[in-house]
């Protein structure tokens, strides 16, 4: 009689690839799924290290890690949108990232920095801009999917983005390692700047927001002669160049709102005129024309 192991004309052998095809092969993400995540954590520390640093009086070490950070959050969730591994846990976590870094980091370090010198007026001006901070990134993320946004309010954030809050807090400290700490310690003038950029995180200002933004073809060369010259200026005078940024982002919102309302009144003039154009249409109809 024929074995019956050997009825495939591959004896053992064929039985036992039959049970090694049967054995489960363990399923996960590819790693380069994870690697936006993995950006949100280590800009998740970058954060907390700023906090560190403050605590051990290292302010230019303090500000490099806030700013660490935020390359670090404008990069998860663009390799995200291009590997197509966009997902809620993501956007989770980076919400709960920026919270850390650009709401707790900041005022932290700020405070340490001079706030403290104003004892309990001071720490509740930390904790302003830390309430506010949170309740921008909550009504971030209500508004996420939208459908209901007009098409010229893609281009503008709604309040000035945490990232760009947490730079314009750290304003006067970064000013102090170029022109001295004299005036910019001051925690009156501190927590005037905590105050101000507090309320613009949770106006209804519109701000300018670059994620949409498309450059024509015969400037993207000039463009990207400007980034080099940004990127050098950053390397041999980041004290300069930062806080250069910070301020010409702030001129930058009046113009952010006169943009938006001169779209939003283009628009409405958009939707009254087919209506006007119906009433003339049914004028000479009365006539009996």
């Amino acid at each position: 009689m024929q074995d019956p192991l050997m009825q495939d004309g591959s004896g053992n052998h064929g039985h036992k690839r039959k049970k090694r095809r049967g054995i489960p092969r363990l399923k996960g993400p590819p790693l380069n799924h994870m690697i936006p995540n993995i950006l949100t954590l280590l800009a998740l520390c970058a954060g907390l290290t700023a906090i560190r640093f403050a605590l051990q009086a290292k302010w230019e070490h303090a500000v490099f890690a806030v700013l660490l950070a935020a390359i670090l959050d404008g990069l998860d969730g663009r390799i995200a949108r291009l590997l197509k591994v966009t997902s809620r846990f993501g956007a989770e976590l980076d919400s709960l990232s920026d919270f850390v870094c650009f709401g707790v980091a900041p005022a932290m370090v700020m405070y340490l920095w001079t706030l403290k010198d104003a004892g309990s007026p001071g720490w509740a001006l930390a904790l302003l801009f830390v309430v506010c901070s949170a309740l921008r990134l909550a009504r971030f993320n209500t508004m996420i999917g939208q459908a209901n946004l007009p098409p010229y309010a893609y281009n503008f954030f709604t309040g000035v983005p945490a990232p760009a809050a947490a730079g314009l807090a750290l304003l006067p400290l970064m000013l102090s390692f170029e022109l001295g700490d004299a005036f910019f310690s001051s925690p009156l003038v501190v927590g005037l700047v905590m105050i101000a950029v507090a309320f613009m995180m949770v106006s209804r200002i519109p701000t300018f927001s670059l994620k949409g933004l498309r450059i024509p073809h015969p400037y993207i060369l000039p463009g990207f002669l400007v980034l080099a010259l940004l990127a050098a200026f950053m390397v041999t005078a980041p004290w300069v160049t930062l806080p250069l940024v910070e301020i010409i982002y702030a001129i930058s919102i009046p113009f952010a709102f006169k943009a938006y309302r001169d779209l939003e009144r283009k628009a409405m003039e958009l939707q009254d005129k087919p209506a006007e154009d119906g009433e003339a249409h049914l004028e000479p109809s009365e006539n009996g024309h």
